[in-house]
């Protein structure tokens, strides 16, 4: 009786296509993987890069029908004076009051509780944006 074998002996004849495709795309997977994260890392760098100030609401408080205490933090440079803008909404999303804040030079972390003024009863409060000021 002849015995039958079912395939080419192992590492006789080289790799097989398959196995030197399959190594290709692992590489150029891997390297397009690196670049990819290379880029998320660079734009993310370069936009917390080019804010010379920023902030935030911490709260809000509606004190009146005609008025807002809004609470804001601010990070800047000690040396960069700073106008962030605070707008108040009303129930239906509509925009009821607007006011600019100026933050001086002297301070870098700053926490301030500002009153906006409002055209009818706000129901909430949010920070538009902050530039330096020489920008605004």
């Amino acid at each position: 009786m002849a015995t039958v074998r079912e395939g080419l002996p192992v590492g006789r004849y080289g790799r097989s296509a398959d196995q030197r495709a399959d190594r290709k795309l692992k590489i150029l997977g891997a390297v397009l993987g690196a670049g990819f994260l290379a880029m998320i890392a660079w734009f993310g760098y370069s936009y917390i890069a080019g804010q010379d100030i920023s902030g935030r609401v911490t709260g809000y408080k509606v004190v009146s029908d005609d008025a807002v205490e809004v609470r804001l933090e601010v990070t800047k440079d000690t040396g960069t004076t700073g106008v962030c803008t605070v707008r108040t909404l009303d129930e239906d999303h509509g925009e009821v009051g607007r006011k600019d804040f100026t933050f001086g030079k002297g301070q870098d972390d700053v926490v301030k509780v500002v009153t906006v003024r409002t055209t009818a009863r706000a129901t909430a409060a949010e920070l538009v944006g902050c530039d330096p000021a020489s920008t605004h």
